[in-house]
């Protein structure tokens, strides 16, 4: 049975998304080319416009091989340290089909690290978009029925039993990604929740995603939701890069540049003071290296704004009970999307030195 892992009072319980596609898998070398990772974008990735910040190298820990226990263990050590209680892992299942499976697998089955842990089901059908052909498809997402999700409940359960998988109330907390696009899903969570139920543990604390706050996830049958407020794609150039405006414009581009500072009171709805809605904060944005023209780009993060960002979710979270203060992160190392908490050449520790020191600051004035 899972254990609780949470402390007794602490500011909040936070959770970081993290992305296993930093090894190597015969599928993306047949689609991109021997070797294909996360790191080939994000290394090849050039700057768009004048001080456009690309690209993002990654400073202690590398070029990292998932595959790489000792590289696991530094990656839990370093979040341990500055304050985050858990990895959420992104799991791909395609109709019984797994992808990117190996890291977490072997994390599951050595015990190391000793790090708390939960999964979300990616449930997003796999394009081109990774490598700028966003019309590509090269997996496909499909739903085939109520035996395709006993099996995959199946494949959970012994995640879930594991002492180190995060709980909400005793019961293992698991994310959809992607809830509107599970056909029934209230059917879905039921039957999820009955299967947990008959397994011996005490149940789900299922939790869907949402890019804006106008999902319900009580009347579709989930606990709660976390709030990722993105903005959308507008093809929004400043004109103080009046080239670069022509270039998206002429080319019938999507390139959309926001200034961070503008959108960090978008990113923790006041909504999330509720239970059932979780903040979700977002250290930078710059997912040009997989999208190129067509992607999205927050300006001038700093550790400072960012810091700004975790005192507002701190805030929402202040008053639910200390079981129930899930705030995440969007991401831990999802470096193609220049999201992540992973120290780089330019910031280094800074951004999880602020998410540190302000928890610390929460906690003691408690």
């Amino acid at each position: 049975m899972p254990e609780q892992h949470s402390n007794d009072d602490s500011a909040a319980r936070l959770i970081a998304f993290y992305l296993p596609q930093y090894h190597p898998i015969p599928e993306n070398d047949d689609w991109w080319g021997k070797g294909f990772t996360e790191w080939t974008n994000t290394a090849k990735a050039k700057p768009l416009f004048r001080g456009h910040y690309q690209p993002h190298v990654p400073a202690d820990l590398g070029f990292y091989d998932l595959r790489v226990p000792e590289t696991r263990a530094a990656q839990a050590e370093m979040a341990r340290a500055h304050g985050i209680e858990a990895f959420c892992y992104y799991h791909y299942w395609f109709g019984g089909t797994r992808l990117l499976e190996r890291p977490f697998n072997e994390v599951l089955e050595s015990g190391e690290p000793d790090f708390p842990f939960c999964l979300c089901w990616a449930n997003a059908t796999w394009s081109g978009i990774w490598h700028g052909n966003p019309n590509r498809i090269l997996m496909e997402q499909t739903y085939p029925g109520t035996a395709d999700y006993e099996a995959h409940f199946n494949e959970l359960l012994k995640a879930f039993r594991d002492k180190r998988y995060l709980t909400v109330d005793g019961k293992p907390l698991f994310i959809i990604y992607k809830p509107r696009d599970v056909p029934n899903v209230q059917d879905v969570a039921k039957l999820f929740r009955e299967m947990a139920e008959r397994a011996g543990l005490p149940g789900l604390y299922l939790v869907g995603v949402a890019h804006h706050d106008n999902w319900d996830p009580k009347a579709n049958g989930f606990d709660a939701v976390v709030l990722q407020n993105l903005p959308g794609l507008k093809s929004q150039v400043p004109w103080r890069y009046p080239l670069l405006k022509l270039k998206a414009k002429l080319g019938g581009h999507r390139l959309t540049i926001y200034k961070y500072k503008d959108l960090l009171d978008t990113f923790i709805p006041d909504k999330t003071r509720q239970l059932e809605y979780l903040p979700c904060l977002i250290p930078s944005w710059d997912n040009t290296p997989r999208s190129g023209m067509n992607g999205l780009v927050m300006e001038g993060s700093t550790p400072e704004l960012f810091r700004q960002g975790v005192r507002q979710a701190l805030d929402k979270v202040a008053e639910k009970p200390p079981e129930h203060r899930l705030v995440f992160l969007k991401s831990w190392n999802e470096w193609a999307e220049g999201n992540h908490m992973e120290p780089d050449l330019r910031d280094g520790h800074t951004h999880l030195e602020a998410l540190h020191a302000e928890i610390k600051l929460s906690d003691t004035s408690k």
